[in-house]
C-alpha cells in the first residue's frame, strides 16, 4: 500500500498532570528550558489534504492556538481517560468556521465516556454554539481519515485496552505498559516509533524509561521518541544525553516528516 507523506507535530508530551506540575518546586518544574514545559500528550498528523489530531487533551484549545491550526478534519481517540478527552468541547470553533460537525473516531468504550462527559452535545434539543460531533466507531480494522490510512494496535494500560495507531511508517503509542506479541507484529517495520516513558521507576500502567528502551530494541525500530513524560523522569537535556543512539525524548512543538 502506498502511504502519503506525513508531517507529525507533537502538540503535547506530558503526563496527565502536565509539566510543570501544579504547586511543584522540583528542578524540572522550575526549569527555564522550553523542552521541560510539557502539555498533555497529543499529536497532529497532516498529509497534503487531511489534518487530524490524536486525542483532545485538557490543553487542546491552547495546543490549537499555539500551532495556529486553521482546519481540523478529525480527532482520533486512544482511550477515554480525562487527560485524553477533556478538551473536546473546544471543537466548537472548528464547527463554526467549517460549518460541519467534527468527525470523531473512537471505539465503543471511548464513545460511551464521551457521550457521558459531554451529554449536551448529543441532546435532542440543539442550542446554538454547542459542539457538533459525528461519531465514527472503530475497532481493530484499518480505517481511513481522508487520505490517511490508520492501523489500530491494541495495547494495555494495566487492564484497560488502549488504541495505538500506525500511520504508514510511523507508530504512536500512549498510555501502555504491555503489548501482546501478535500486536507487536503490527509495529515491526515502522521507521519511527513513539511510546510513553513516564519516569525512571516502574509504574503500574505506564512504561518506565528502561522498559520503553527495551521495547524499542525488541521491535527493532531505528528511530524512537518517548512521550507522556512526567517531571519524575528528569530534565530533558540531561535525560536525552544518556539515551542510546536513535532514541530521543520528544518535546512540545517537535515536528517529524515521514
Amino acid at each position: 500500500m502506498a502511504y502519503p507523506s506525513l508531517k507529525i507535530t507533537f502538540l503535547g508530551t506530558g503526563t496527565s498532570s502536565g509539566v510543570p506540575m501544579i504547586a511543584c518546586d522540583c528542578e524540572v518544574c522550575t526549569s527555564t528550558n522550553k523542552k521541560d514545559k510539557r502539555l498533555r500528550s497529543s499529536i497532529m498528523v497532516q498529509s497534503e489534504t487531511t489534518t487530524l489530531v490524536v486525542d483532545s487533551t485538557p490543553d487542546f484549545r491552547y495546543q490549537m492556538l499555539r500551532k495556529n491550526v486553521k482546519r481540523l478534519d478529525a480527532i482520533v481517540f486512544t482511550h477515554p481517560h480525562k487527560d485524553h478527552i477533556a478538551g473536546l468541547d473546544d471543537i466548537r470553533a472548528f464547527n463554526y468556521f467549517s460549518k460541519k460537525p467534527m468527525q470523531i473516531y473512537a471505539n465503543e468504550m471511548t464513545q460511551e465516556v464521551i457521550i457521558r462527559e459531554f451529554p449536551y452535545a448529543f441532546a435532542d434539543t440543539k442550542y446554538p454554539g454547542l459542539p457538533e460531533i459525528a461519531l465514527n466507531t472503530i475497532a481493530m480494522d484499518q480505517f481511513e481519515v481522508g487520505d490517511i490510512p490508520i492501523t489500530p494496535i491494541l495495547v494495555w494500560h494495566l487492564k484497560m485496552p488502549v488504541m495505538a495507531f500506525r500511520f504508514g511508517k510511523f507508530t504512536y503509542i500512549t498510555d501502555a505498559n504491555r503489548i501482546d506479541e501478535g500486536e507487536k507484529e503490527k509495529i515491526r517495520g515502522s521507521e519511527i516509533l513513539v511510546v510513553n516513558a513516564l519516569r525512571n521507576e516502574r509504574h503500574v500502567s505506564h512504561y518506565s524509561l528502561e522498559e520503553a528502551i527495551h521495547l524499542v530494541r525488541d521491535l527493532g525500530v531505528s528511530q524512537a521518541y518517548f512521550t507522556h513524560i512526567s517531571h519524575q523522569l528528569g530534565k530533558h537535556d540531561i535525560v536525552s544525553a544518556k539515551l542510546p543512539e536513535g532514541i530521543h525524548l520528544a518535546y512540545d512543538g517537535l515536528e517529524l516528516n515521514v
